[in-house]
């Protein structure tokens, strides 16, 4: 028998298993380090390196002969934790740092740190403690720093070297060089140390969370679990104190000075090539970031930018940077985000920045888009000049250092994925390894209604395109902030192909408050993420059956994941006269549960602005739940607590309402499990066809 979608959709993590991905580039551009499985359906990454000068790849470390070596161990809590802030479902080795010649590499396998020395063609498993996560070298390649528990540690990068503590208190409440909850899940920074250039000091956050409040995850199908007690900081509540210090390898520190009072988020932190640190700081309203240089010697801090905003200012990814002595910020500058030199603007209007890649002296690389389902790599000189380094239409991706720059382009619909190493005398292509889907997407991308709504739907495959044949409507959002799903790429339509092959025809539409549209459009939403949301919805539905009028606005059923399981419940609960079943996975269902840096950038903080939370809830709403509803929570979830789900399901049991609801236990906010991932397709087609009185195709 041939292998379902579902299941094969689940084995291969969406057939991104195999592609190559987490390039870096050596600070002369000699070398490109990345990491690969061996095929579509192998979960075990390897890394390899790329010479540039002569196009040849070799593998650096195969993490199942290391664990062969060492014995196998299993992941600590902490590096578990950062897999799931990163949304990571693959294996073996996962992330990696190297010095700035790619000549040392280290990376943490089952909770060793092991080094790649490239120069002497060695890998050596380095005298650490047990339990270790995000190993990085030295600049000079002599030590590694890493992570273990609480602890920050360096150990010499040798076989027979010298382990040491470098940063660490007793109890459980302080943590030295890890990246608190929020700021790895929502502020994009995901470590918590970094060396000065001259390789003798560690730039390292302190993190305390004693007045965090204490949720617990219980185990339900396990009790004699004893629960597990989560710091989470609900909107509202006492975040993490963070704080910096400089810690020199002969045992100096240095505590930083900045006004933590009105700036509580330490949102980035960048040191070399500069002789002082820079860091980025955000106050707890989010209406302001100061950019300070740090002095190493006393730890006092001088503002060298600031940006303010009237509702919040964006954390651009790869921000702050430098362009030689020129800082690099990107700014909201008008209906644009542009790139800033030194305060100046330095791209056009036409540009909506998306992350700084790299910057050097002589450039800096960028992601942008002219149009928002599109995201390309540019350049721009020191000169000032401006080029677009992707040449073809789609979704891009890329890393750069001394001249090199590798752009990865997601497959799209009728074309395939496509990694190169631009080099300054040609192209070097790195090859995929990811498997074919046994379907190929063919999204119809619209532009629709007086805002201008991005949209697309998806037919069966096999659609004739007779009139009279009408279909069941599917509309397959997110809906929300920071993220989209009507881009030029396969992967985001997938799934929806599959439903659609199962009789219905899929809507998907970036409303209010995505991505890529502008500042303006970005803060349509700020004190309502739900009525301009599904108005966006709704009005893109209908914009929609006036261009093809196949799709039955009498059967209209929403699905969705987090925030789109937030709108696919929102949607049967305030406009049932519209949608007429849901399939809400993972909802937020009432804003006062989630994180404080996400929530309050939007709403306020509940304690000022009580009606936002009261105007959003889904808990309001409960009473007048009329349609079928198919509530999903993993039950190990830390991101969306199945706290959500089962508060809604209590007010709709108590206020009479049917409704079904499906606990995972074990699964978080991320569904990589092969049966789970392929089951939950296969139950949610089963919801649909019942709530909708549709079928498969004949």
């Amino acid at each position: 028998m041939t292998e379902s979608f579902p299941r094969r959709h689940a084995r291969t993590r969406g057939f991104t298993l195999g592609a190559p991905r987490s390039f870096t580039v050596s600070d002369d551009g000699g070398r490109v380090a990345f990491l690969r499985s061996t095929s579509g359906q192998d979960p075990t990454n390897r890394l390899w390196m790329l010479d540039v000068a002569t196009g040849a790849e070799r593998m650096v470390a195969d993490p199942a002969r290391l664990l062969a070596d060492l014995g196998e161990e299993g992941l600590p809590p902490a590096e578990r934790a950062r897999r799931e802030r990163a949304r990571e479902s693959g294996g073996g080795i996962v992330a990696y740092a190297g010095d700035p010649g790619l000549t040392k590499i280290a990376f943490a396998v089952g909770g060793r740190v092991v080094l790649a020395d490239l120069a002497d063609n060695l890998i050596v498993s380095l005298p650490a403690e047990s339990g270790a996560f995000d190993p990085r070298p030295s600049p000079d390649g002599r030590r590694v720093a890493y992570v273990c528990g609480a602890d920050l540690r360096v150990v010499d990068a040798a076989a027979d070297g010298r382990d040491r503590l470098i940063a660490g208190e007793p109890g459980a409440a302080v943590s030295w060089g890890s990246a608190e909850f929020i700021a790895a899940e929502e502020m994009g920074r995901s470590r918590g140390f970094w060396w000065s250039p001259d390789s003798q000091s560690l730039l390292a956050a302190r993190v305390d969370t004693a007045e965090v409040p204490v949720w617990h995850i219980a185990s339900p199908a396990d009790p004699a679990a004893a629960p597990t007690p989560v710091a989470y900081p609900a909107a509202g509540a006492v975040n993490a104190d963070v704080s910096l210090a400089i810690l020199t390898l002969d045992g100096r520190r240095v505590d930083v000075a900045w006004d933590r009072e009105a700036f509580e988020y330490l949102a980035r932190a960048v040191w070399a090539p500069r002789r002082n640190p820079v860091i980025a700081v955000q106050s707890r309203d989010q209406r302001a970031l100061a950019v300070l240089e740090i002095d190493p010697d006393s730890g006092a801090t001088t503002e060298i930018a600031r940006q303010s905003d009237e509702h919040w200012v964006e954390l651009v990814p790869g921000t702050p940077a430098w362009m030689g002595d020129r800082l690099v910020t990107a700014e909201d500058r008008g209906s644009a985000r542009c790139l800033v030199i030194d305060a100046e603007p330095a791209t056009p209007d036409t540009l909506q920045v998306r992350s700084v890649v790299a910057a050097d002296e002589h450039r800096v690389v960028f992601t942008a888009s002219e149009d928002p389902t599109e995201i390309h790599v540019w350049q721009l000189d020191r000169d000032g000049r401006l080029h677009r380094l992707s040449d073809l239409a789609g979704v891009h991706s890329a890393a750069a250092a001394g001249g090199t720059v590798v752009t990865a382009r997601a497959a799209g619909p009728g074309r395939t994925a496509a990694t190169e190493v631009m080099t300054p005398t040609g192209r070097i292509p790195i090859a995929s390894a990811a498997a074919a889907p046994p379907l190929s997407p063919r999204p119809r991308f619209c532009v629709v209604g007086s805002r201008e709504l991005r949209a697309a739907v998806v037919f069966p495959s096999d659609d004739s395109g007779a009139d009279g044949d009408s279909l069941p409507v599917l509309l397959d959002p997110y809906g929300g902030p920071h993220a989209q799903r009507v881009l030029k790429a396969r992967s985001p339509f997938l799934v929806s192909q599959w439903f659609a092959d199962q009789g219905f025809a899929v809507v998907v539409t970036d409303g209010r408050g995505t991505p890529g549209r502008g500042p303006a459009w970005e803060r349509a939403v700020a004190g309502d993420l739900a009525h301009p949301v599904l108005e966006d919805q709704i009005d893109a539905l209908d914009a929609l059956a006036e261009q093809h009028p196949r799709l039955d606005l009498s059967r209209v059923a929403v699905r969705g994941w987090s925030f789109g399981g937030y709108l696919a419940a929102l949607a049967v609960l305030a406009r049932p006269d519209r949608f007429h079943a849901a399939i809400a996975g993972a909802p937020v269902t009432d804003w006062r549960l989630y994180d404080t840096h996400y929530t309050e950038r939007y709403l306020g903080r509940p304690d000022r602005n009580p009606e936002a939370y009261t105007r959003t809830s889904l808990l309001e709403l409960a009473g007048g739940l009329s349609r079928p509803l198919l509530l999903i929570c993993g039950l190990a979830d830390d991101n969306v607590f199945a706290a959500h789900t089962l508060r809604l399901s209590q007010a709709l049991f108590e206020a009479g309402r049917p409704h079904q609801v499906l606990p995972l236990p074990g699964v978080t906010h991320m569904t990589p499990q092969e049966q789970v991932a392929e089951n939950l397709l296969l139950l949610q087609r089963a919801f649909l066809f019942d709530s909708l009185d549709a079928g498969p195709p004949e």
